[in-house]
């Protein structure tokens, strides 16, 4: 990895993208799960592969690396999901309102297109996002709720792998160290997370960074490690 200091994403390089994309390259589990969830999903595809359902963002180093090696990546365009006219508008301003400042949202030629070597960082993460306590730790992998029904990894934490774990967490420690707004886009995301669990009335289900599993109050933020069995299952999954 380069080890000189930067201030935004924009700073980086083809060089420094690939280098994270190399760091960052671990399987998930050691199956391909989206052919578990691509039959629940009317379209055939897998969840995480479908723009209808899951729209990555990007950041421009990545798209000015990308483009200029493979057609695998276009510009989202808000209109690839409904034939016809262009998708709600409703739908689309939620989806760029989420997105962090500075980035870009792409869409792909599917999965039967896919080039693993040139695959977004929101693709490998997917569908974990960096967990960040309230005061500013970052904890482990938490994960994307609005997925609970239709991704199978999020009913079988105990399928992901120690290397991908450990990949996940190298990646971000070194993300974190440069680019201290996107450290703040999750923690905002963490505290959304906090509020809607707490909502629910569940505990938040997390891949500790050194290991093991937890479940996290998210009014106290008290967290109490369990073993697989105590973790949740979804939907079809159960």
């Amino acid at each position: 990895m380069p080890n000189r200091i930067l201030r935004t994403p924009a700073d980086l390089n083809t060089e420094d993208i690939r280098a994270l994309y190399a760091g960052f390259d671990t399987p998930i589990t050691d199956l391909d799960c989206g052919q578990i969830c691509a039959p629940h999903n009317p379209s055939g595809k897998p969840f995480c592969c479908d723009i209808c359902h899951a729209v990555p963002a990007a950041y421009p180093s990545e798209w000015d690396t990308l483009q200029s090696v493979t057609d695998l990546w276009h510009v989202w365009r808000g209109d690839e999901c409904k034939e016809g006219d262009d998708e709600p508008a409703s739908r689309r301003v939620r989806i760029e309102s989420e997105t962090p400042s500075g980035m870009l949202l792409l869409a792909c030629l599917g999965p039967d297109r896919c080039e693993r070597d040139n695959r977004l960082i929101s693709c490998r993460q997917f569908p974990f996002f960096p967990y960040v306590t309230s005061d500013y730790r970052f904890l482990g992998l938490a994960y994307d709720w609005e997925f609970e029904n239709k991704c199978w990894v999020l009913s079988n934490l105990g399928r992901v792998s120690e290397a991908y774990r450990e990949s996940f967490v190298r990646t971000y420690d070194y993300i974190f160290a440069l680019f201290q707004d996107e450290f703040d886009s999750y923690a905002l995301r963490s505290e959304e997370m906090r509020e809607h669990f707490a909502s629910k009335r569940r505990r938040i289900p997390l891949l500790h960074r050194e290991g093991g599993y937890r479940l996290i109050s998210p009014n106290t933020e008290r967290a109490r490690r369990v073993n697989t069995s105590q973790l949740p299952r979804f939907g079809v999954y159960r």
